[in-house]
């Protein structure tokens, strides 16, 4: 059985760049590594306050990743346009607000406003030649309105399973394999990722439409005892294992 792809987010090695405004740790160098050590593919999110993944990145980025190119950002006019000159092999289009942490949940798509800015983001994407995935909460209806507006792939937000009670872990996993099944049934891709450590990949690796797994700080973080090279490596192992269980 082909085991589900690993994309590694590498913003983080951007986040300690920025906190000393130096020319290092290099994000290139970080994807290339990752790479080298099996990875799938490179996300980065750029974001609005620019707070680590800078425009540059991006543009060299898209000159030296081999693999494939995910381009995690808000469905801005701005945002549009850097993608649209960039041309990454994916975009995923996700929530955004300036004082979050880290995104904090799927995308609004019962809001009026918020489908008629993604129809918009994603007709325009798909004219300039790239997919286009929505980053969603793992329910039904999110789903179905994803589909609707014509999202080649879904991301399922996985946090609510990552901070679940033992209790509730179940019922989570239960979750997310409801919603990636309807979304592989109505035809898109499906992806999962936010949240994901060691302990806790290997459920979600095991659902069986899930294709794509997106894993950043858990893996920048074990990198920084480790390296980088055998973060991902333990991470593809576990993925691994789960295409087999």
């Amino acid at each position: 059985m082909e085991r589900v792809r690993l994309h590694v987010n590498i913003d983080h090695i951007a986040t300690l760049r920025q906190a000393r405004g130096t020319r290092y740790p290099d994000p290139v160098a970080a994807a290339s590594l990752c790479e080298l050590a099996g990875a799938d593919g490179i996300t980065v999110h750029l974001r609005e306050d620019r707070r680590h993944i800078q425009d540059r990145d991006v543009h060299v980025l898209r000159k030296t990743v081999r693999t494939l190119l995910n381009l995690e950002m808000a469905a801005t006019r701005e945002m549009v346009g850097i993608a649209l000159d960039v041309k990454p092999d994916i975009v995923t289009l996700v929530p955004e607000k300036r004082e979050e942490q880290t995104t904090e949940g799927g995308l609004a798509l019962g809001d009026e406003a918020v489908r008629e800015g993604l129809a918009a983001a994603i007709s325009k994407l798909r004219e300039g030649g790239i997919e286009v995935s929505l980053f969603i909460d793992p329910d039904p209806a999110s789903v179905k309105l994803a589909g609707q507006l014509g999202a080649d792939i879904v991301e399922l937000h996985t946090g609510d399973y990552c901070n679940a009670s033992r209790a509730r872990c179940l019922l989570e996993i239960q979750r997310l394999a409801g919603a990636a099944v309807k979304a592989a049934g109505a035809g898109m891709k499906v992806a999962a990722g936010h949240g994901l450590d060691y302990p806790n990949t290997e459920a979600v690796a095991a659902i069986p439409v899930v294709e794509e797994l997106n894993i950043g700080h858990a893996i920048i973080a074990r990198a920084a005892l480790v390296g980088l090279d055998q973060a991902v490596r333990d991470m593809i192992a576990l993925i691994r294992v789960a295409a087999y269980s």
